[in-house]
């Protein structure tokens, strides 16, 4: 019954490590993940906020509770590198949309990096695929909720 509980915490963590390691390190070793390149389209590829920095911060906190919680660190790794490939595919997604990083895309913003870790967690523990729907939901909702009082606490640089 832990299982659930534990890959709610990791999406909340491969959410939130960047944030609060963006908060420590301000400026240093924040390096876009796209290197500031520009699409077709003139756009940004993925934006300023998605750096490398974060992008580990996100792989080594997921992997590092997935340790200590007995689900392994490679799970916890590829656990937290998953939900940010899918906040990368929402970054871009909302790049070609015309969206700015901090435009609000609901759902868009969330399922993404909720989905593709839960069907690795899926496939990996026992966990039904009813659960990891559910999982997708309450991190979608609660981050839907708590965004904006997080951006208000001064932790989140916007409110969603």
């Amino acid at each position: 019954m832990l299982i659930p509980f534990e890959l709610f915490v990791m999406l909340v963590l491969a959410n939130g490590a960047p944030v609060v390691v963006a908060k420590v390190l301000k400026n240093r070793w924040a390096a876009p993940v796209d290197g500031g390149r520009l699409w077709a389209d003139g756009r940004p590829v993925l934006g300023r906020s998605k750096t490398w920095r974060g992008l580990i911060a996100g792989i080594i906190t997921c992997a590092l509770f997935s340790l200590v919680t007995g689900l392994g660190l490679i799970f916890g790794a590829l656990f937290g590198l998953l939900a940010l490939l899918g906040d990368i595919v929402s970054s871009f997604v909302k790049r070609r949309l015309g969206l700015l990083s901090s435009g609000r895309a609901v759902g868009l913003d969330q399922i993404p990096e909720a989905l593709l870790p839960m069907i690795l967690a899926m496939f990996w523990l026992p966990l039904s695929v009813l659960d990891g729907l559910l999982i997708v939901a309450l991190f979608t909702l609660s981050n839907i909720y708590f965004s904006p009082i997080l951006y208000r606490l001064g932790i989140r640089r916007h409110p969603h």
